[in-house]
């Protein structure tokens, strides 16, 4: 393991770089992690020290590490005032993260990327978890594992280089345009369409919920290409912010992820060029449900961090707390229920690096990813409810990380497919869903 000679992130990152170009990749399962910090979450809960790990290396470590210095540096310290103004200056945070590399760890080298597996995002999206709060994290993911996947594995030369290229580099802000008022977790049920004209796509319609929507550049906007069934009828186009027709119709106030911009976007009559069609017409809805396995993986491993460290904080607030002549942490009712949802903790994370393990082997891991999101959205709202209640009225302000997390974290058993969803999907896998008639 090299030690950067400087102690910026870029430094560190440039040292990580050298290791992989050295050949270092893979020499081994031991991992390179400090001691945990005092109400932080360690970056080898699952394996301390040196030792052995399920799913990273010690390289997957010295990409958490220089994450971490950025984060720390220049994210952390600004939280609560985007927190407060309601937005985080995406340009610029993206801009800082893309010319350290986080940006594109699994994207191809040839476009700006690391060309790593998907074990690298899932390291980064457990590291981004330290982030205090929701909001940035979310729009990270969806810079990433959310609004590019397809247009990697299917868009033309010619179209990465226009849009996934800087979208690599943090130049520009990328957004996912699929959900509708009508249609959230039903993608089939959208209504936007885009009809073929001369050599352009005309698309009129709207979105709603789009993370990072008022200061995006371009949209992976799904819509109706045709009139055929609905699940073949779907195609996916980049969608360039700045065309006239394209309307931001409102900010949406939201109860959660303050920080992150979320927008109502109107079409009307936007000429869109027929190249920026991402593979083939009409293929849409699948390459959307491809990408599905991915963004719920990444939803769960980026939940991790939060857990931990508010069960850590709760843990030093409580000890230093006293009820009745005696530390709060100190009944057994506290440190009980503590140890519980640590251990539900783990048991999430054993089940997300299994979904990882197998998916990196080429598996179809959509049930096991559909658990592991339900598990860690229903775990995430009884955890932090549990410990907000152990903090009393400090944990009714918006002051500690606890009340954060319990807004942030309810999202995350209703976006990517709600709860209702991945049940049906599990039941599916089971043979247990009534088929309709």
């Amino acid at each position: 393991m090299c030690v950067a000679s400087s102690s910026t992130a870029l430094a560190m990152a440039r040292c990580w770089f050298g290791l992989r170009a050295r050949g270092a990749w893979g020499q081994g399962l031991s991992v390179l992690c400090g001691p945990a910090r005092p109400g932080s979450s360690s970056c080898a809960s699952a394996a301390s020290g040196e030792g052995a790990h399920l799913l990273y290396t010690r390289e997957h470590y010295a990409v958490r590490a220089s994450l971490r210095k950025i984060i720390d540096k220049e994210i952390n310290p600004f939280v609560d005032k985007w927190e407060e103004e309601g937005q985080f200056p995406a340009h610029k945070v993206f801009k800082t993260l893309g010319q350290a590399g986080f940006l594109g760890v699994n994207k191809p080298k040839e476009y700006g990327g690391m060309g790593l597996d998907f074990s690298y995002s899932i390291a980064v999206a457990e590291e981004l978890g330290n982030i205090r709060c929701g909001g940035i994290p979310m729009a990270i993911g969806v810079q990433t594992d959310m609004a590019t996947p397809a247009l990697t594995r299917f868009g033309s030369d010619e179209l990465k280089r226009q849009f996934l290229v800087p979208t690599i580099a943090g130049e520009v802000v990328a957004c996912l345009g699929v959900s509708e008022p009508g249609a959230g977790s039903d993608v089939a049920s959208i209504k936007t369409t885009a009809v073929r004209k001369g050599d352009d796509y005309v698309i009129n319609g709207g979105k709603m919920w789009i993370t990072s929507g008022c200061q995006a550049d371009w949209m992976c906007l799904l819509a109706n290409s045709s009139e055929g069934p609905p699940h073949q009828n779907k195609s996916l186009i980049c969608l360039p912010m700045n065309l006239p027709g394209v309307h931001v119709a409102k900010k949406i106030d939201k109860m959660g992820m303050r920080s992150s911009d979320t927008a109502q976007i109107f079409f009307e009559d936007v000429r869109v060029p027929s190249k920026y069609l991402i593979g083939e017409e009409g293929m849409g809805f699948t390459y959307q449900m491809l990408q599905f396995q991915e963004e719920r993986l990444w939803a769960v491993a980026n939940i991790l961090a939060p857990m931990e460290n508010v069960i850590q904080e709760t843990i030093d607030y409580t000890r230093q707390r006293k009820i009745y002549s005696q530390p709060v942490l100190h009944n057994q009712t506290v440190h009980f229920r503590l140890a519980e949802l640590a251990t539900e903790v783990e048991l999430v994370r054993s089940l997300l690096y299994q979904a990882v393990a197998l998916y990196l082997r080429g598996n179809d891991v959509t049930k096991l990813a559909s658990m592991a999101k339900l598990k860690a959205g229903r775990l995430a709202r009884e955890l932090t409810d549990n410990c907000l209640q152990f903090w009393g009225g400090m944990g009714f302000t918006n002051e500690v990380l606890v009340s954060k997390l319990y807004r942030d974290s309810r999202l995350l058993s209703i976006g990517a497919g709600a709860d209702e969803v991945m049940l049906s999907i599990i039941c599916k896998y089971m043979g247990t869903l009534p088929q309709k008639k």
